[in-house]
């Protein structure tokens, strides 16, 4: 784990609701604090969506939890009760992430046995942490999920370059191979998580504008491409090298691959804005990728020693191929480079 932004956020989220707490001479500051901690979210949407929510869950917990400590006072085995039955009732209105806070709120509450006063304080220290998140998050280093996702494909991609341009020449130790290929996978589903913030932040919190759905979409069949891209280099691990075959079937693989990342480069370039459209070149990189899926379906003609395998790997190849031709036409009409979609 790297220090951030949201690292940075959740102390001073801690520390503006401890001094709320102290201002306004409530008890209990560490139940504010830790409210604070839980509430700190990635995201603008998800701060509005955990602070609604949380708002439901608390007022449900403190009320079950009044109701307990009245009938049971504050045995043990009352407390542990109303604990499994509001984790069942938040489970049950899909609100899981709030669980945490909420059983703050009932544990404290039903340590008083019940008493009014005493949950509303509490409730009161909860939502002041849970606000001061809010509040930090949306005015300190506000989330930015269109500048981190362009930031960490840039990244993947370079990443992927690298490790297809190797995986046929095998010229990279296995061991960092592997260890290569399981942190692209890594940063694979970061960028999927990145795209999802901002899929809610745009089609949630306000009023969704075309240009805005369409970047979305390119968005969307970059993280599609690099994934492919990573299904390409799985399949080399599975099948290829289990696979017998000659010395030009492994240069004609890594040949294709090599045109291949070369046009994934060229793609990115001109979202970056430092290429023009070129449709020859789209059409040039069709061709070659439809022939070679018709030479390895002629090669393999007659053949059945490792013909699955090589099918699979190939198959996988032209699949990434399909969805590069894809991405390319999205590149050549789009009205701004990737760099500049997000909102200025």
């Amino acid at each position: 784990m790297t220090f951030g932004a949201r690292m940075l956020k959740t102390g001073i989220a801690v520390t503006l609701a401890l001094y709320v707490v102290f201002w306004f001479d409530l008890s209990s500051p560490v139940i504010a604090a830790v409210a604070a901690i839980f509430a700190m979210q990635p995201s603008i949407y998800r701060s509005w969506r955990y602070l609604l929510d949380q708002l439901q869950t608390n007022t449900l917990g403190a009320v079950l939890a009044m109701a307990g400590g009245a009938i049971f006072s504050n045995e043990p085995i009352a407390v542990g009760l109303m604990c499994i039955l509001v984790i069942m009732i938040c489970i049950r209105l899909k609100m899981g992430e709030t669980i945490g806070v909420t059983l703050v709120t009932v544990v404290a509450v039903m340590e008083a046995s019940g008493q009014w006063e005493f949950a509303l304080t509490r409730f009161t220290l909860i939502l002041v942490g849970i606000i001061s998140a809010f509040v930090i998050n949306i005015v300190v280093y506000p989330p930015k999920p269109r500048v981190q996702y362009e930031n960490q494909t840039k990244k993947t991609f370079d990443q992927l370059s690298i490790l297809l341009r190797t995986a046929i020449s095998s010229e990279m130790k296995e061991s960092v191979f592997r260890n290569q290929k399981r942190e692209l996978e890594e940063m694979i589903n970061s960028i999927r998580d990145t795209y999802k913030m901002m899929e809610e932040d745009q089609k949630k919190l306000k009023k969704p504008k075309f240009s805005n759905s369409r970047q979305l979409v390119v968005y969307k069949q970059i993280l599609r491409t690099l994934r492919k891209g990573y299904e390409v280099l799985d399949a080399i691990e599975q099948y290829y090298f289990q696979a017998s075959r000659p010395q030009e079937v492994n240069e004609e693989f890594d040949m294709h691959l090599e045109k291949l990342i070369k046009f994934h480069e060229h793609i990115m370039l001109k979202f970056e804005g430092k290429l023009k459209p070129n449709a020859r070149e789209t059409e040039w990189y069709e061709r070659e990728n439809d022939r070679f899926q018709r030479s390895m379906l002629d090669r393999f003609a007659g053949q059945r020693e490792g013909i699955l395998r090589l099918s699979i790997v190939s198959a996988k190849i032209y699949e990434y191929g399909h969805q590069l031709q894809r991405l390319n036409r999205l590149a050549d009409h789009s009205d701004m480079p990737a760099s500049h979609l997000h909102d200025k």
